[in-house]
């Protein structure tokens, strides 16, 4: 199979290593505005080749698109127009927008909207790396408005990447991406600007940050380019859980002015239960 990867960056270039190396894919094009990530992942052998987007398009079976959401959300009718039997498929962390852009689209069926879950705080073609996908979930949604081959390539295309299948709709995902993904990034860019502002003195961040607190902030390293458009797709979403998240807060806040260490230790244990569901 000759499959486009349009961004090549850390998902878009990992998915391109992964499905050489297990045989999914024959050729792999790369895709992208940045020349330097062209070059870049030529040199890391992401790719075997370039091509102008149309052209790729053209000599493909499959194109993915991999860059940030409100590019895929432009491009994606665009693409649509120009392909003939070829499918297309995302990657994107938000749905709904993208979905609405294309309802109507005469082409419509020749598209698979998914999201792989999975990523790391970098971003780039060399942050790329194999293995990112092992054993994670990926979603697929909406597929009853995608033909039976275009849900036949993402199903197949993930489990040979092992990863597991979840099936929402489109709003559905993003609710859920908003309460497990979006706001953990919010929260972590919060704590980030927090400790840059209250401790001045960089080397004792750097000389007393313990590993939780380097797992806390690790996603504050997260691209902007790529938050940004997933924070202004998913906004309404992620509203609702950051006001919820900001309640919480300042029930500890709340607490620890009262002096009120019996009900602090009460909220710590109840949020111990989170360990029942990620083992």
């Amino acid at each position: 199979m000759i499959i486009t990867v349009v961004g090549i960056g850390l998902i878009g270039g990992s998915m391109a290593i992964t499905l050489k190396e297990n045989g999914f894919a024959k050729t792999i094009i790369g895709v992208d505005t940045n020349s330097e990530n062209i070059d870049k992942a030529f040199r890391r052998r992401l790719i075997d080749e370039t091509a102008s987007l149309y052209d790729a398009i053209d000599k493909s079976d499959l194109i993915i698109l991999s860059t940030p959401v409100d590019v895929i959300v432009d491009l994606l009718p665009k693409i649509l127009d120009r392909v003939d039997q070829q499918i297309v498929m995302d990657v994107g962390s938000t749905k709904v927008g993208l979905l609405n852009a294309v309802a109507d689209h005469k082409k419509r069926e020749n598209f698979i909207a998914t999201h792989p879950m999975a990523g790391t705080e970098y971003s780039g073609p060399e942050a790329a790396i194999p293995g990112l996908f092992d054993g994670k979930c990926s979603v697929i949604c909406a597929k009853e408005e995608s033909s039976q081959k275009a849900v036949k390539y993402a199903e197949e295309l993930y489990t040979s990447m092992n990863m597991k299948l979840v099936y929402l709709n489109a709003k559905e995902h993003d609710v859920h991406s908003a309460y497990v993904s979006h706001i953990s990034h919010i929260s972590s860019f919060a704590l980030a600007l927090t400790v840059l502002e209250k401790e001045q003195d960089e080397n004792r961040i750097f000389e007393l940050a313990s590993g939780g607190f380097g797992s806390t902030v690790r996603l504050a390293k997260s691209s902007p380019d790529m938050w940004v458009p997933i924070f202004r797709q998913n906004r309404d979403n992620v509203l609702d859980v950051l006001d919820e998240h900001i309640n919480t807060l300042s029930k500890f806040r709340s607490l620890l002015i009262k002096k009120d260490f019996e009900s602090f230790y009460k909220l710590i244990q109840k949020s111990n239960d989170i360990s029942r569901i990620l083992k």
